[in-house]
């Protein structure tokens, strides 16, 4: 019985990047021999065991055979014959294919140091198109090491566009898409995961409310970079810029969804996209089944960045509905993810990136004044029912009012 460590760790270590996590694979063992050691189990689909102390993941080394279409549509084996070299080669990119012994030697049959050293992600055989999650974690993976100058090899490229084209890609399951999408959100360079969707004609099957933003006309003036999808990509780089959220991220990718259905007959103008926006959040989150604290967050910035960006203009009774819309005052926390995202829209156009943006502290402000409003004090000047919410809704434009220096009126 054997034991390598295999996959990022290997990979990461190489990079000089921090190992978070290990997993080594097990050559010439099999399952009663590693539950006689300690080790604990867990793998439903093929062996995998918990070591007793450090509960790291060891995994019987392994071959696999495609038998039907989608993520589970593989037969495995898993016996104490299957070599190091017949393991790596079932992986998905040459970089992740790499093993160290316990010497430290490195064992890399499929070339992946020269990979690594090329910044290049190469698929290590033709059974890379035989999985459609590996489409999704090249992009991911081309995320998280952007910084490092990664490109996917245009081998590979072809490859994940057959992925699509077989409709392999069409039998994904939601989580597993969301937690992709969750995971290059996470990274240094989201938009590298949404670009190459979208080079392999993916992002059209899995996030089709994204996809046909691309080519859809906004007005110069407001936007010179013209196109709604480029627009996206842009607000996209500065919530990456502005905040570490994922929430954040997600929400600056959704905030127009509501540009792609708009009526040709009016483009470059987009009456009532906000609203519509707000529908196709919602539909995309119950497809994916993601999370409420990101849907949430984005139905927010799709219904409202549009106030916030005009708040000078506003008339504080409005500007109390946006505090309202936002349930600023009973949720704080619902204040800056919104903000940052707001700002990310309003930056994430050509020439406007480094553009100051004061309307996020003008709203900052209204709120505050809206808070000192104490409701407790309206009730004891004898203020019940509609009377206190009257009271309430007129001390607290007033509020607004001062802090804008406008006229509650107005």
């Amino acid at each position: 019985m054997q034991t390598y460590l295999v996959g990022g760790a290997v990979r990461d270590q190489l990079l000089g990047r921090p190992v978070h996590e290990r997993d080594y694979v097990v050559v010439g063992a099999t399952p009663e021999a590693m539950e006689a050691a300690g080790y604990r189990p867990v793998g439903r689909d093929f062996p995998v065991f918990l070591h007793p102390d450090t509960h790291e993941e060891y995994a019987l080394a392994r071959t696999e055979r495609k038998t039907a279409r989608g993520y589970h549509g593989f037969q495995f084996n898993a016996s104490p014959e299957v070599s190091l070299e017949a393991d790596l080669e079932r992986r998905d990119l040459t970089v992740n294919a790499m093993a160290q012994a316990d010497d430290g030697t490195l064992i890399d049959p499929y070339g992946g140091q020269a990979d690594l050293d090329a910044r290049l992600l190469r698929h290590v055989s033709p059974a890379f198109a035989e999985d459609p999650v590996r489409l999704l974690r090249v992009a991911r993976f081309a995320a998280q090491l952007a910084p490092y100058g990664f490109e996917v090899a245009d081998e590979t490229r072809a490859l994940m566009r057959q992925l699509v084209a077989s409709g392999e890609v069409d039998a994904l399951v939601p989580e597993r898409v969301w937690a992709e999408c969750e995971k290059a959100l996470k990274s240094p360079a989201p938009r590298r995961f949404f670009e190459i969707l979208r080079e392999t004609d993916a992002l059209a099957i899995l996030l089709p409310e994204v996809d046909r933003l691309f080519g859809v006309p906004q007005p110069e003036r407001y936007h010179p970079e013209i196109d709604t999808g480029v627009h996206v990509l842009m607000v996209l780089d500065q919530a990456t810029r502005l905040s570490d959220s994922p929430e954040v991220r997600f929400a600056a990718l959704v905030h127009d969804l509501g540009k792609g259905t708009t009526d040709p007959a009016i483009l470059p103008s987009h009456h009532g996209h906000e609203e519509r926006g707000v529908g196709l959040i919602r539909e995309l989150a119950g497809r994916l089944r993601i999370p409420n604290r990101y849907r949430d967050l984005g139905i927010r910035v799709a219904r409202y960045h549009g106030l916030v960006h005009r708040v000078f203009e506003l008339r504080p009774k409005t500007v109390l509905k946006l505090i309202d819309g936002l349930d600023a005052l009973r949720r704080p926390e619902n204040v800056e993810p919104f903000l940052l995202a707001v700002e990310a829209d309003y930056r994430g156009r050509t020439g406007w990136e480094e553009r100051p943006y004061p309307q996020a502290d003008a709203v900052r402000r209204a709120i505050a004044a809206a808070s000192v409003v104490d409701p407790q004090a309206l009730m004891a000047q004898g203020h019940k029912g509609k009377a206190l919410g009257d009271a309430l809704q007129r001390e607290r434009t007033h509020a607004i009012a001062e802090a804008l220096d406008t006229s509650p009126d107005a």
